[in-house]
């Protein structure tokens, strides 16, 4: 078992199956040493949990939940053109998009679920930098879409 399978099982977290592209184009590319995905957003067994927009249908909280789902199925776009997750020496940078009631403004909040899950898997090699986005609306009415650039060896 990798050191990252490990610490996965350790967490009670598994990484779900690649998720098929809603449209033309690839879950990951590489580019040098990194691989950049595609948005990933947050499907469990094929299916979104929730639509809406985070502040108004979806609750804050829960919207945190889906960005860590986000960030796992970024991992499987990552894992799908790298092979093992072992080979990330640096979670880069998290891009994360949140569709926002006109007035909320907790977007950061709701990008923690992501960035929290990913220290917790990578510790150190999982400090990244981020940008949190409020947005209108997202594919398929999702409340939530997170994007990563990871460096491997």
């Amino acid at each position: 078992m990798s050191t990252i399978d490990a610490r996965l099982a350790e967490l009670g977290i598994s990484i779900p199956p690649l998720a098929k592209p809603v449209a033309v184009y690839v879950p990951a590319v590489i580019s040098g040493h990194h691989v950049f995905t595609s948005g990933q957003l947050p499907f469990v067994d094929g299916a979104l949990p929730a639509t809406g927009k985070v502040g108004a249908e979806v609750a804050a909280e829960d919207a945190a939940r889906y960005a860590g789902q986000c960030a796992l199925n970024a991992l499987a776009a990552v894992q799908s053109v790298i092979g093992s997750l072992d080979r990330i020496t640096r979670i880069v940078k998290v891009t994360g998009f949140v569709a926002s009631a006109p007035d909320f403004t907790g977007q950061p909040a709701v990008l923690n679920g992501a960035s929290e899950l990913l220290g917790s898997i990578f510790g150190d090699v999982g400090v990244h930098a981020r940008s949190a986005v409020g947005v209108a609306v997202l594919p398929l009415d999702a409340p939530v879409e997170v994007e990563l650039v990871v460096e491997f060896a």
